[in-house]
């Protein structure tokens, strides 16, 4: 009969008399002020004629782009998002009567300078048919918080197992592991919308230029959280 090798078993979770273990959580809680700022502009053009329509959407179009790209490096990233033109149809009669042409383009834009943010936002709100929403509040994904918030988990977590290991009367040996835990929870990049504006200008608007909003950004909750396990000396119980 040939004699069966035995399969390795797994190293168990906790520790032994000669090297107990502790598993301890350590967690991080930051506010900090935000470093970016989004806000989405949808331009509208309406008419019974679709070139006419096109027309229209184009210029505003073009008119919010300009707006925005003259602000500089105060605007981090500009894109444009979905466009669509669509023909209203007449409520009563036969056939497919069109009644008129709507047309609309959303563009997103990323700042950085929060006080060219209330300018821009109230100048666009004052073009015809031009809707602002916003702003979101943010941190970049690569921004220091993440890292301090990290370190100051991993900082707390050995605070932890030192004060359980001292009320034994006895002192830490080694790391064993080391895991960020919940990563694959982290909702997606923007986390969550902050305050939000929202506005509409509509055609007839007066030709003085409106007043500049006065935005507070909005404190960013920046969070972290790792396992720690530690083998400490055995204690004298």
């Amino acid at each position: 009969m040939t004699p069966t090798t035995e399969e390795p078993q797994p190293s168990l979770p906790y520790g032994t008399p000669e090297a107990p273990r502790i598993a301890v959580r350590g967690e991080a809680h930051l506010e900090v002020d935000p470093e970016i700022a989004r806000i989405g502009i949808t331009v509208a053009a309406r008419g019974t004629d679709r070139r006419e329509a096109l027309t229209d959407l184009t210029r505003r179009n073009t008119t919010a782009l300009d707006l925005i790209k003259s602000y500089g490096d105060a605007v981090e990233h500009v894109e444009t998002g979905t466009y669509s033109i669509s023909p209203e149809l007449t409520k009563h009669g036969r056939g497919e009567r069109i009644r008129a042409y709507h047309g609309r383009v959303h563009i997103t834009a990323e700042l950085t300078d929060f006080t060219a943010l209330g300018e821009l936002t109230t100048r666009l709100a004052d073009l015809d048919l031009t809707r602002v929403d916003g702003p979101w509040w943010d941190l970049r994904p690569d921004s220091p918080a993440h890292r301090q918030a990290r370190q100051q988990a991993v900082h707390e977590a050995v605070q932890r197992a030192r004060e359980y290991a001292e009320a034994l009367g006895t002192t830490l040996a080694a790391l064993v592991e080391l895991a960020d835990i919940g990563a694959e929870n982290t909702p997606p990049y923007p986390a969550a919308p902050g305050r939000a504006m929202r506005s509409m200008s509509f055609a007839g608007a007066t030709p003085e230029e409106a007043p500049a909003l006065d935005l507070e950004p909005q404190r960013q909750h920046v969070h972290a959280q790792v396992n720690a396990r530690f083998t400490m000396t055995p204690p004298q119980l």
